[in-house]
C-alpha cells in the first residue's frame, strides 16, 4: 500500500486544535492484532483504540458488513427510519432488559440523552424538584458538560464556567456515603459497573446490591454506563449479565460499533415514554451504515465461543503480566475482568504508568493508561494466542528497559 511520507506527527501541531498529544508513530495499517506504521514497523495492539477495536483491525465481517450497506445506503437522518436501525435495536432488545433503543454517534452522546431522560423522567412523575443526580468520584462518562460534569473527575470538568447543578459524587464502593446523601430529591444514580478511566475498579456485588435497593426505595433509576464494559469486553455481552442487579438505563458505544462510530442508549418502555417526539434527536443516531456495522458485531461478539474466549484470554493475559512481575517487581497488582485489565504500579513506581506504555510502543505493543499509575490493557476479544504472547514478550522487554533505566 502506499503511504505518504508528507504527512508527518509535526504537521498535527500545525494544523490541529492541542487538546491531544499523540504519539510520533503513524499508523497507516492494521490487520487483526497488529498494526504497521509509516516506516513499516508493526506493533501487537493490545489498547484496541481504547477498548474499540472488539474484533480488531478490519475484521471481515465488519468490512463485509461496510461495503455490502455502502452500495445501497448511506443516511437518512430520523426523518426515515432506516433497515438496519431496526434489526440493530431488535437484536439489542432480544439481548437484553430493554425495549427501546436510541441510538447515538458515541458514548458520551449516549450518556448525555440517558442524562436527560432520567431528569425529564423525575420531573414528568414527580415534579421538578426530583432533580439529583448522584455519581462517583473517579467516574467517566464522556465530554460533554453535562457528562463530564457528572463524571467524578474534577480535572476534566474545571475550567468551563459554571457547570450543571444538582450532581453529586460520592466515592466508588463506598455504601455509606451513598446513604448519606440519597433521598427522595434524587432521580438517578449513574455508575460504571468496572471503572475503567478511574483506574479498572471494579463494583463490588455488595455495592451494586445496595445501589439498586436505595434507587428502588427512592423511586430513583439507576443508570449504568457501559460504554467501555460492553460488547461483550467483561466475558459478557453486558456487564449487568454478571450478577443479579439490571439497570433502568444502559449506556453502550466503542465496541459496538468495533471502530465505526455508534452508541445506543437502552431502556423499558415506561421510562422511555417520557422522551416524547421533539424531546432530544441526532443527525446521525441509527445511521445506515454505522448500524449495519453495528449489527456484524453482535452477530460475532454475542456467541459462546468468542464470549468464552474471553475469559481465556484474561487468564493469559493475567498470568502473562503476574510472571513478569514476579521478575521485575513493578506492579502491586492486577486487576479488572475480561479484557479489561489494569497491572496497578506498586509504591517503587509511583506516578510512572505512562513511562511503560512509552517503552512499549518503542517495543512494538500498543497499550493505554487509566491514571498515572495503571497500565491498562483493553486489545481485540478475539485477538490470537500467540499474539497474547508476543505482545507479553514485547511488554516485558518494555518493563526491563523502564526498570533499568
Amino acid at each position: 500500500m502506499s503511504v505518504n511520507m508528507n504527512l508527518t506527527r509535526a504537521q498535527f501541531d500545525e494544523v490541529m486544535v492541542p487538546n491531544y498529544a499523540p504519539s510520533a508513530v503513524i499508523p497507516v495499517r492494521g490487520e487483526g492484532s497488529r498494526v504497521w506504521d509509516q516506516e513499516g514497523k508493526e506493533y501487537i495492539d493490545f489498547a484496541g483504540g481504547i477498548a474499540v477495536n472488539c474484533l480488531g483491525h478490519c475484521h471481515p465481517a465488519l468490512v463485509g458488513a461496510l461495503k455490502a450497506q455502502s452500495e445501497k445506503l448511506w443516511h437518512l437522518s430520523n426523518v426515515m427510519t432506516n433497515e438496519p436501525a431496526l434489526e440493530l435495536a431488535t437484536k439489542l432488545v432480544d439481548a437484553t432488559f430493554a425495549d427501546r433503543v436510541y441510538f447515538a454517534n458515541s458514548g458520551a452522546e449516549a450518556n448525555e440523552a440517558a442524562l436527560k431522560l432520567v431528569r425529564r423522567y423525575a420531573m414528568d412523575k414527580f415534579g421538578a424538584e426530583k432533580d439529583q443526580i448522584i455519581a462517583f468520584d473517579k467516574a467517566f462518562h464522556g465530554r460533554t458538560f453535562f457528562t463530564v460534569s457528572v463524571g467524578g473527575q474534577a480535572a476534566y470538568s474545571d475550567g468551563f464556567g459554571p457547570k450543571p447543578q444538582s450532581i453529586t459524587h460520592v466515592p466508588f464502593n463506598d455504601i455509606a456515603a451513598l446513604e448519606a446523601v440519597i433521598s427522595d430529591k434524587t432521580c438517578a444514580v449513574m455508575m460504571e459497573p468496572l471503572q475503567g478511566e478511574g483506574g479498572i475498579i471494579d463494583a463490588d456485588p455488595e455495592f451494586l446490591k445496595a445501589v439498586r435497593a436505595l434507587c428502588d426505595k427512592h423511586n430513583a433509576l439507576l443508570v449504568f454506563d457501559e460504554v467501555q464494559t460492553g460488547v461483550g469486553r467483561l466475558g459478557e455481552l453486558y456487564a449487568y449479565m454478571r450478577g443479579d442487579v439490571v439497570p433502568d438505563v444502559l449506556t453502550t458505544a466503542k465496541a459496538l460499533g468495533g471502530g465505526f462510530p455508534i452508541a445506543a442508549m437502552l431502556t423499558t418502555k415506561e421510562i422511555a415514554d417520557h422522551l416524547k417526539i421533539g424531546t432530544h434527536g441526532s443527525t446521525y443516531g441509527g445511521n445506515p451504515l454505522a448500524c449495519a456495522i453495528g449489527n456484524a458485531v453482535l452477530d460475532v461478539v454475542n456467541t459462546p465461543e468468542v464470549l468464552n474466549g474471553v475469559k481465556v484470554r484474561e487468564q493469559l493475559l493475567r498470568d502473562g503480566l503476574t510472571k513478569i512481575n514476579e521478575k521485575y517487581d513493578v506492579f502491586s497488582e492486577v486487576r479488572g475482568q475480561g479484557l479489561l485489565i489494569g497491572a496497578v504500579m506498586n509504591e517503587k513506581f509511583q506516578g510512572r504508568a505512562k513511562e511503560f506504555l512509552v517503552a512499549g510502543i518503542n517495543e512494538g505493543v500498543m497499550s493505554l493508561v487509566a491514571g498515572a499509575n495503571v497500565v491498562r490493557f483493553t486489545p481485540s476479544l478475539v485477538i490470537p494466542e500467540a499474539d497474547i504472547a508476543e505482545g507479553l514478550a514485547r511488554f516485558e522487554r518494555a518493563v526491563a528497559k523502564v526498570v533499568e533505566a
